[in-house]
C-alpha cells in the first residue's frame, strides 16, 4: 500500500486523504480497472477530509467523505458518457468540471492548480480515445482567472437577457461557435443561475442549454 499512495503523492496531495480513498477504492475497481492520478482539494478552510478526483481507465470517480470522515460516498462516470471536461484557474486553486452526454455538468473546486491540470490532461486523453482521436474541441487550453467575492447576484449574471429566438449569439457579444469550450461552460453556469432564481422559465434554459452544448 505504502508504494501505492507514493505513486499518487507527486502534486503535494494530502496523505491521509489519499490513504483514505484508497483503502475504500480496493474494493470498487472493476476487472482490469487501474487508477491513472488522483486529486485532493485543498479549501481554504479548513476541513476535516477533502473531496477527491480518482480518473481511472474506465470512469472519474468522485469521493466525498460523510460523517466526520467514517464513510464516504462515491459517484462514477464512465468515460463514454463524458462528453467535454474543463479546467478554470483562479487564486485559490482551479475548478474541475465535465459535461457528460445527458447533460449532467460537474465540478469540483479548490483543486490545485497541479492537480487539475493532471486530471485534465489524463481526462481530455480518455475522451479523445473514446472519440477515436478526432480532437474534437474539448477546451484545449486552460484559462486563467481572477476569483472576487461577490457582492450581489447580479454581478455573475450576464449584462442583457439573452434572444431565445435563433440563440446565435449570448449577452450581446461574439457568436456561440466563436466561444471556447470554456467561456461555453461558464455562459451555461450563468443560465442555470437565472433558472434556479426563477428569472427564465424551463423551457427557455432548455433551450439555451441545447445551442450551447451544440457546439461543445
Amino acid at each position: 500500500m505504502n508504494e501505492q499512495l507514493k505513486k499518487f503523492l507527486n502534486e503535494e496531495q494530502d496523505p491521509k486523504a489519499i490513504e483514505k480513498v484508497m483503502s475504500k477504492l480496493s474494493d470498487l475497481l472493476m476487472k482490469n480497472e487501474e487508477i491513472g492520478y488522483i486529486a485532493v482539494q485543498k479549501k481554504p478552510a479548513i476541513t476535516v477530509l477533502p473531496d477527491s478526483i480518482v480518473v481511472t481507465n474506465k470512469r472519474i470517480i468522485i469521493c466525498q467523505p460523510k460523517n466526520l470522515g467514517l464513510s464516504m460516498n462515491f459517484t462514477d462516470y464512465s468515460w463514454d458518457e463524458i462528453e467535454s471536461t474543463f479546467v478554470k484557474e483562479g487564486i485559490l486553486g482551479s475548478d474541475f468540471s465535465f459535461v457528460t452526454k445527458t447533460e449532467i455538468s460537474v465540478t469540483i473546486e479548490y483543486i490545485p492548480k497541479v492537480q487539475a491540470r493532471k486530471m485534465y490532461a489524463f481526462a481530455k486523453e480518455q475522451v479523445d480515445l473514446l472519440k477515436g482521436g478526432s480532437g474534437l474541441n474539448i477546451n484545449p487550453a486552460v484559462e486563467e482567472v481572477e476569483t472576487e467575492e461577490v457582492s450581489s447576484f447580479a454581478e455573475i449574471m450576464p449584462t442583457q437577457t439573452p434572444s431565445y429566438t435563433g440563440i446565435s449569439t449570448l449577452d450581446g457579444d461574439k457568436p456561440l461557435n466563436e466561444l471556447s469550450s470554456d467561456e461555453l461552460f461558464e455562459k451555461l453556469q450563468n443560465y442555470k443561475k437565472l433558472l434556479d432564481n426563477g428569472l427564465i422559465l424551463q423551457g427557455e434554459y432548455d433551450a439555451l442549454k441545447k445551442e450551447i452544448l451544440s457546439y461543445m
